[in-house]
Formats: structure tokens, sequence, C-alpha cells
């Protein structure tokens, strides 16, 4: 699978986006899921929306932000809500077959920028 990241962008702390995972291939035995890096930072886990579905997210965005699909579309959606600037980084969504143990598959990411 190929995946596209968009709708990154620059937004007041409080603010919300909504980021896009455009996903081209056969997906329907894959695992969807969202990571970030911050500058100087490693690469963290954000969330994530398996194949049948089931969800889950990292402590620091639960309550926050939201991981949601559209078959139709071919997307995977991550709705982030009362954003603060230790939300500012790089997010990128990857792909994961069910029979595999990692993200294999990654797109470019998307500069999500929190800042008053």
């Amino acid at each position: 699978v190929q995946l596209q990241a968009s709708g990154g962008g620059s937004v007041q702390p409080g603010g919300s986006l909504r980021l896009s995972c455009a996903i081209s291939g056969r997906w329907n035995h894959y695992g969807i899921a969202w990571y970030r890096q911050a500058d100087g930072k490693e690469r963290e886990f954000v969330g994530s929306i398996s194949n049948s579905g089931v969800t889950a997210s990292a402590d620091s965005v639960k309550g926050r932000f939201t991981i949601s699909r559209d078959r139709v579309k071919r997307t995977v959606y991550l709705q982030m809500n009362s954003l603060n600037p230790e939300d500012t980084a790089v997010y990128y969504c990857a792909a994961k077959h069910i029979a595999s143990r990692t993200y294999d598959s990654w797109g470019q990411g998307t500069q999500v920028t929190v800042s008053s």
C-alpha cells in the first residue's frame, strides 16, 4: 500500500485540525497508525485503527484525538482537538499488514504547528 498524509498546518492552542491519510493499493488486511516526531525527539505512536476497526491511542492524546476511517474514500483520519504546543510535530501515517509485527509502509509527513 502507499500512503499520503495531508491536512497539517498552523493553529493556535486550543484549536483543532484534521489530518488525512489517503491510501492506495489493497488495504483490507492492514492496520493504519499515526505517529509523530517533534524536533530533537524520537518518533512516537499517536494512535491506530486495526483492519477490523479497533482503535487505540497514546495516553498523551486520549480524549483529544480521534482516529476514524472511510473505506469508500480510502482514507484514515486523525481528528485533533484541544491542541497544545506539545503537539507540534511532523505527523506520519503508516500501514501494517495483519501478519506483520511492524509498520513497514510509511507516508510522507505533514507538519502540525501549535503556537500563539
